[in-house]
């Protein structure tokens, strides 16, 4: 169906005199009708603009791509091109235009001039494939991101393509809102033979292809079937791109010589592990009790904090109910919660961005609303960073970035230069990176930088609204990395917002769990991964080894839930193998 001939793509230089940097370098590739493909590869590898070129948004520098047998460089192409191959980005808001569902889906037909009867069966169809048909009548901003994101896949099936471009489709969205957008994307493959094209940095979603292209440096540098893809860990991680999480763990099992496959995928791949599985099913242990901690004063702490948007309106709405919650100084807190949960709403209030409608919020012991005077002190306390916080950059140099808080805090050039040098460091930036441009910068660094700009003002508290989105598994895990240092060093509280149940379970020592403004589960990691169906009720999950360890619970209720890192499932597996107590 598609098919790319030595395709090279030169963006046009900023400078006459410099050379165009080539974006895509001689690709070749070919994708057939009613395959599945999952494109790979770290921030800024060439994903996003190979799939522009797949309906014509982009066009070769040289070379050609045919798409059936179009040449994407002839403009006469193009309109035939774009209504055979539908492309959907990250974010459904941004293609979301109607006020009205079924309004919005209607859009792309009616500007193919498709008669207004036609009009009418392919909107029914379409959302009819997407489960969506019961909300027709719903304005899009009441529906979750999964909803939103079925809605444009609704608006791309309407126009009948024979190809779907997905680029990051689920970055944005909860765990509820993934499963119902793979769902969907499946589907459509399996049951319509659409031809799937998947960009996406969850490695987990990558196994579900047909195959995987893997893209470096605007090359395509491999291209085989998931498990010929992942059989090689260590090249997938100087990728920087890694596995997925059951695949690493089957494979560091393997270097403890424990009998396993050579590459498995998920979880149901793992219980195929016949000789491992059987040992561990037979395998008895002796309870064990933790201790609990003695914890100090909180540093946060909220009282009955409720929030109603819009008040004494009809489009009043409660999004916060009479919360209660104690954050205590040096802990990473994690909280959890589908879209629309009240979790951003709640750390807004956190440095009085937002203020209660009743309630209390005390930091250091003080109502930060009692006295309006002293709210600037407050925000000082709490350093608040948004997801994307790359956006905040606007600077020309790094230092001038990070600089520019401590500026406006009446202290001296020295103390601002100490605290700028410290903040960089405390997020791994060493100052050959002081006078250059943040925007030429990874996606990585750029949001180190962003945080670094909110730890110059010496805030106690920190709080990371989805620290990791949109980042490729390798500027995740420097995130991931500089937060754990960060928290060891300046010894800061960190209140973590997060929709990846695998980022929570590295980093946090207790767990919030919120569903429609209120908090309906806290404790460790373990107690809270070891409630997989409450998790899966309120459109959350747990890790992959969660998921495998309440299976194996399922088979011998001895072997443990609430196992949620892969050093903890390798420490328990091999105990359990070797017939110790865990």
């Amino acid at each position: 169906m598609i098919k790319g001939h030595k395709i090279i793509f030169e963006y046009a230089a900023y400078d006459e005199k410099e050379t165009p940097p080539q974006v895509l370098k001689e690709i070749d590739i070919s994708i057939n009708t009613g395959e599945f493909i999952a494109i790979l590869g770290h921030n800024g590898s060439g994903k996003s603009t190979l799939a522009r070129h797949f309906n014509a948004l982009l066009t070769p520098t040289s070379g050609t791509l045919w798409v059936t047998d179009k040449d994407t460089k002839d403009s006469k192409n193009v309109w035939a091109i774009r209504q055979s191959v539908g492309m959907l980005f990250q974010n459904p808001d941004n293609q979301i235009i109607a006020s009205v569902v079924e309004e919005d889906v209607a859009f792309g037909p009616e500007n193919l001039g498709v008669p207004p009867k036609e009009i009418r069966t392919r909107v029914d169809e379409a959302l009819s494939v997407v489960g969506m048909s019961e909300y027709a009548s719903s304005p899009p901003h009441y529906l979750s991101g999964g909803q939103k994101q079925r809605v444009t896949i609704a608006g791309v099936l309407a126009m009948s393509p024979s190809c779907l471009v997905l680029d990051e489709p689920t970055a944005m969205l909860d765990p509820s809102g993934r499963k119902e957008v793979l769902d969907t994307i499946m589907r459509l493959n399996k049951e319509m033979g659409i031809t799937v094209i998947l960009i996406t940095h969850f490695m987990e979603e990558a196994t579900l292809a047909n195959r995987v292209l893997v893209m470096e440096s605007g090359k395509v540098i491999l291209d085989n079937t998931p498990c010929n893809i992942f059989s090689n860990v260590k090249q997938m991680e100087d990728l920087g791109l890694g596995a997925p999480q059951i695949t690493l763990l089957n494979h560091r099992l393997k270097t403890y010589n424990l009998p396993v496959k050579d590459t498995v995928l998920s979880v149901e791949d793992f219980l195929q592990n016949h000789e491992l599985i059987d040992k561990l099913i037979n395998y008895h242990s002796a309870d064990n009790t933790q201790e609990s901690k003695i914890l100090p004063a909180p540093i946060i702490h909220l009282q009955n904090l409720t929030y109603i948007y819009n008040p004494n309106s009809i489009f009043e709405k409660i999004a916060l109910n009479s919360i209660n919650m104690q954050i205590y100084s040096g802990e990473i807190v994690a909280i959890i919660g589908h879209t629309g949960s009240g979790k951003s709403t709640l750390i807004q209030h956190l440095n009085a961005l937002l203020m209660p409608t009743s309630g209390h919020v005390l930091v250091n012991g003080e109502d930060i609303f009692a006295d309006k005077s002293k709210l600037a002190s407050a925000r000082q306390e709490v350093g608040l960073v948004f997801q994307y916080p790359e956006h905040q950059l606007f600077e020309a140099t790094v230092y001038k970035d990070v600089a520019f808080g401590p500026l406006r805090m009446n202290l001296s050039k020295a103390e601002v230069d100490e605290r700028v040098c410290t903040s960089l460091n405390a997020v791994g930036i060493d100052s050959s990176f002081y006078e250059k441009s943040p925007f030429e910068l990874s996606g990585g660094q750029k949001r180190r930088i962003a945080i670094a700009g909110v730890l110059a003002m010496r805030p106690k508290v920190l709080v990371l609204d989805e620290p990791t989105a949109g980042l490729d598994p390798g500027g995740k895990n420097e995130i991931l990395a500089q937060i754990k240092h960060m928290h060891m060093t300046l010894g800061i509280t960190v209140i973590l917002v997060s929709h990846s149940m695998e980022d929570v379970a590295q980093l946090a020592d207790r767990i919030f769990v919120m569903n429609k403004g209120e908090i309906i589960c806290k404790g460790t990691p373990q107690q809270i991964f070891s409630k997989g169906k409450l998790l899966k009720e309120i459109g959350l999950d747990t890790p992959y080894v969660s998921k495998l360890f309440e299976q194996l619970n399922k088979k011998n209720p001895h072997i443990p839930t609430g196992i949620f890192t892969i050093d903890d499932a390798i420490e328990t597996i091999i105990k359990m193998y070797k017939g110790k107590n865990v």
